[in-house]
């Protein structure tokens, strides 16, 4: 089934659907991020690292069009500091999902990326009606982590050579949240100051396994 994708707003920041003519814009903030960013860039082992911005937006569009994603332009005031994308969207008895991210080193510690993340969430839970939302970030991205810690995601464990990126496949903490959890929304929890103090809290016996690569068997 095709999903709308919806406009939503928070003061300043307002997520908006993706548009094929948006390949310019966000070509020109990847390329002034690059350092920032690329650390952080999923990656295909399987062909040359190599992107293109609109080939890109047309496959999200498509997974929109199957019932499989939600893709976002992140704004504020007005201006493109980044993405979201809601992706590998499950209906019936998983009715789960995941989210992804980035926005512009200019537009860091504005409550941007949290804000973002809990705007998509509460459209997910209160009206796609999934049950699960799920944030999987890399034991180094201590920004992506402080994003989880203020919305209140749990920590649910260390998932090894997960996602591959920038290059490798790399460890990557795993957060989840569900909607029977929340008596209110998860922007609406955040702003009250309600959030659990140490859902997000990662395990230490995680962080040291984190520390040191999975043996890996030459073949």
């Amino acid at each position: 089934m095709a999903i709308t994708i919806p406009t939503l707003r928070d003061g300043s920041i307002t997520l908006r659907p993706i548009r094929v003519r948006d390949a310019r814009a966000l070509d020109s903030e990847l390329m002034a991020n690059r350092s920032w960013l690329r650390k952080w860039e999923a990656t295909n082992p399987y062909a040359p690292m190599s992107f293109d911005t609109r080939s890109s937006i047309r496959s999200l569009l498509t997974h929109s069009r199957s019932g499989h994603g939600l893709p976002f332009i992140v704004e504020y005031e007005g201006q493109l500091a980044g993405q979201l994308n809601v992706s590998s969207i499950s209906w019936g008895s998983l009715s789960s999902a995941t989210i992804g991210y980035w926005v512009g080193e200019r537009f860091a510690g504005k409550s941007i990326t949290p804000t973002a993340v809990a705007l998509a969430t509460d459209y997910c839970f209160y009206q796609l009606g999934l049950h699960r939302m799920e944030i999987c970030i890399r034991p180094e991205n201590e920004a992506s982590l402080r994003v989880v810690e203020k919305l209140g995601f749990r920590y649910e464990g260390l998932r090894r050579r997960y996602i591959h990126i920038n290059g490798d496949w790399r460890d990557h903490f795993c957060f989840g949240l569900v909607a029977e959890e929340l008596q209110q929304g998860v922007l609406q929890r955040w702003r009250a100051g309600v959030v659990p103090p140490h859902a997000a809290t990662v395990t230490a016996e995680d962080r040291a396994a984190a520390a040191h690569q999975l043996p890996i068997i030459d073949r």
